[in-house]
């Protein structure tokens, strides 16, 4: 594809919009054409994200532009997408890459769910797509193979942590420095929002599946990164399980199965999930680490990007891990 993909950014002056914008910008085949923000209209994009300084002299604008615009999308807090598409009338050619949770479970709307392990197929050439949550991808990466195979039965125990930008810009209490230093707490705990899409594929995977995803988030004492570790009744041999994980993630673009333990340093500033099983008794292990801004969001929206304009899967998204 020889014409650059027209991009449209709403939200864009949160988290997700400054990792969006920053990506697009190393992106060989992106040209932003928009990066809507109605509180800072008018003002510098490296104003706001001012690690970009020197990158840009983009400014956030007030307007839409679709008639501009290949693709818009969409990082907006949960809710605020189905508002928005009842105010605003998006013209047919233009698509969209919701970030939010809007459009995740099956329904009335014609979305496909972002999770290129498991539909990439769908995604080619789609005209909507939901992109995942960030623990829910951590999450049915660590698990999609096992479910696959039918390898593990019964209830799936999860404990996943996540850095303060998971929380989103706007500050709170579990956000500020002062409380999050030095400092570990659990939320939502059994209740998460995630465990909605997740029990989706779950379903989708082995249907009738009737064991429980019983999962216990945390939020941890840094800024970016997820790291999961689940386990569930498993009879197979170890080496069967390791072949079924080979199998299941041979030709994905950014998910690859380790021999040991990984880090979260390892994946933190990528688009990569690293993925570890290890056996104890009838119990299997299942870890899995992303960075949540990347993986778990934008890396993977512009991951989903490339495979509905055609591109390669891998467009833009060639980032080093800030091992050190």
């Amino acid at each position: 594809m020889d014409k650059k993909i027209r991009i449209g950014i709403l939200g864009a002056a949160g988290y997700t919009g400054g990792e969006l914008i920053r990506v697009l910008l190393n992106h060989p085949q992106a040209e932003i054409v928009f990066a809507n923000s109605e509180s800072n209209a008018g003002n510098p994009v490296a104003e706001v994200h001012e690690g970009l300084y020197g990158e840009t002299d983009l400014r956030f604008t007030r307007d839409m532009p679709w008639a501009e615009v290949d693709v818009v999308f969409f990082c907006f807090g949960h809710g605020k997408s189905r508002a928005f598409l009842q105010e605003h009338a998006i013209p047919q050619h233009v698509r969209i890459i919701d970030l939010a949770q809007d459009f995740r479970i099956a329904g009335d709307h014609d979305y496909v769910y972002g999770l290129p392990e498991t539909h990439r197929g769908q995604t080619v050439g789609a005209r909507h797509v939901a992109n995942p949550g960030c623990f829910a991808t951590c999450i049915q990466l660590a698990l999609l193979p096992a479910l696959k195979a039918d390898l593990i039965s019964g209830d799936i125990h999860v404990n996943g942590i996540t850095g303060s930008t998971g929380a989103g810009q706007k500050p709170g209490a579990t956000t500020h420095y002062s409380w999050r230093n030095d400092n570990i707490s659990v939320y939502k705990t059994f209740t998460h929002q995630h465990l909605l899409e997740i029990n989706q594929t779950v379903q989708e995977l082995r249907p009738g599946y009737d064991g429980r995803v019983l999962f216990i988030p945390q939020r941890g004492c840094f800024a970016r990164g997820i790291y999961v570790t689940a386990y569930a009744r498993c009879t197979a041999s170890l080496e069967q399980v390791r072949q079924a994980y080979e199998d299941y993630y041979r030709d994905a673009a950014f998910t690859h199965v380790v021999a040991k333990s990984p880090d979260m340093k390892q994946v933190v500033n990528t688009n990569k999930a690293l993925v570890y099983v290890e056996k104890y008794e009838d119990q299997l292990l299942m870890i899995c680490c992303i960075d949540n801004l990347l993986k778990g969001a934008v890396g993977q929206a512009v991951q989903n990007m490339n495979l509905m304009f055609g591109l390669d899967e891998r467009a833009g998204l060639g980032l080093k891990a800030s091992a050190f």
